[in-house]
């Protein structure tokens, strides 16, 4: 069974995901990443490989991270050791320092228990399958075992957080002077970077959800859990809150009554601004098939392209890159804005949001007031034989007839789960009783027609 997943490795800290594994793992990584050309090139110049590693606060990052570090160095790899970042800042700084590769430790918006390695290729980029396919493959066969000279250091990167805060400040077109925000950083990544951040932009800043003590990551808080952050943004009669994940990647955002603004609204205000001032490539926006139906409309009202992609924002990050795009992203905050960073990165996300308001002088939900939030009802049919949904001229029947009905005002989509035997049934539909209908209507051709 592959140990790749959708977004690196993950699983259980030393239960699946064991320093054994990690170790391993970063031997094979430097095998493989050693091979290309700007590889080959520093090492016939007699320069050493370089790696970024860092990682999220919980506990099991710290056993990780010097297991990591040990097979990288062990392998002649020199390494900097960043500690407690986001994810996009490791990104960042791989291709700030012209580093061969990083290595992200964290399971994301996971609970503490797990954890993962993500690893970027040089530039910050995320691995294509391929490459990820490749390490695999060397796990299994010969390392490097340079010996004397010939072994990697390991070193801190003191400077780490500065460059990014720097980097993060320098992408702004305006500062944040005027707005309270409320920042939930999930007792994670963000925990330090991100308050400094928003108040060295000029913003008002009030903080939860930033006491990390490596068990209570994604703990209630966070992008994942909205909740807290509502009742701080309206009891405090802030003008935002902005909420990260574990690892930083994500951002979501609640107006000042508390209601919440997801990545489909965000990218909508991102996109109309980036419009405007000439900065959104081809006047494109790149989003999942999952984004909501209304974030199409409001695009296409304002000219703009809504490409779509599969779910998963490595499939966004493909072709934005093929295709040299400047925004993308996901419903669940996974924003790309291309011309700064080459992952979803939830404090630059949120920092662009706040300067949309302070360029604006508008309120977040005026902002968002752009795209209208189509009702949408998504459910999980299960137990059945997904890798028949395509075929069966029932369930396409019945797919056609309810798109005949909705025409322009709803829209239908069928997923089969690439884990488990269940199809997704998504219908979205310009009142909240005919799209409960028309998902419970296909839901039940579904059932009847590919029962296990």
């Amino acid at each position: 069974m592959p140990i790749f997943g959708t977004d690196g490795v993950r699983g259980l800290a030393n239960g699946v995901l064991t320093a054994d594994l990690a170790l391993t793992l970063a031997q094979a990584t430097a095998v493989v990443l050693g091979q290309g050309r700007t590889a080959e090139a520093r090492k016939a110049e007699g320069k050493r490989l370089t790696a970024v590693v860092a990682r999220d606060p919980r506990v099991s990052g710290h056993f990780l991270t010097a297991a990591v570090a040990a097979g990288l160095a062990s392998s002649g790899v020199d390494v900097l050791e960043a500690g407690v970042i986001p994810t996009p800042a490791l990104a960042f700084l791989v291709a700030d320092r012209d580093a061969d590769f990083g290595v992200m430790i964290s399971a994301s918006h996971n609970a503490a228990p797990d954890n993962g390695i993500k690893i970027f290729a040089r530039g910050g980029r995320k691995l294509p399958d391929v490459v990820e396919q490749r390490i695999e493959e060397a796990m299994n066969g010969e390392m490097l075992r340079p010996t004397g000279a010939g072994v990697g250091r390991i070193d801190r990167f003191s400077d780490a957080e500065d460059r990014y805060v720097v980097h993060l400040l320098g992408s702004l077109p305006n500062r944040l002077e005027g707005i309270h925000v409320v920042l939930d950083c999930a007792h994670g990544a963000a925990s330090g970077v991100s308050p400094e951040t928003f108040r060295d932009a000029g913003a008002e800043v009030t903080v939860i959800g930033a006491d990390p003590d490596g068990w209570n990551i994604n703990d209630g808080v966070g992008s994942t859990h909205l909740d807290n952050l509502a009742e701080a943004v309206v009891r405090l009669g802030a003008d935002i809150g902005i909420a990260h994940d574990g690892d930083a990647d994500r951002c979501l955002a609640v107006d000042a009554q508390g209601n919440v603004i997801d990545g489909d609204q965000i990218m909508a205000i991102l996109a109309v601004s980036m419009k405007e001032r000439g900065r959104l490539t081809d006047d494109t926006l790149v989003a999942t098939v999952m984004s909501n139906l209304g974030l199409h409309v409001a695009m296409r009202e304002h000219g703009i392209t809504v490409r779509q992609t599969a779910v998963g924002d490595r499939y966004v990050l493909e072709d934005m890159n093929e295709g040299g795009y400047a925004l993308g992203g996901e419903q669940s905050g996974h924003v790309i804005m291309s011309e700064y960073a080459t992952t979803g990165d939830g404090i630059l996300t949120g920092l662009h949001l706040v300067a949309e308001m302070a360029r604006q002088n508008k309120s977040i939900a005026e902002l968002a007031s752009i795209m209208t939030v189509y009702p949408q009802v998504l459910i999980n049919v299960r137990d059945v034989d997904k890798d028949r949904v395509s075929d069966d001229e029932v369930v396409q029947q019945a797919v056609r007839d309810i798109e005949t009905e909705l025409g322009d005002t709803g829209r239908v989509l069928l997923r089969k789960s690439g884990t488990e035997p269940l199809v997704r049934v998504m219908v979205e539909a310009a009142d909240a009783e005919s799209v409960h209908a028309y998902a419970g209507r296909l839901a039940e051709v579904v059932q009847e027609r590919l029962s296990l």
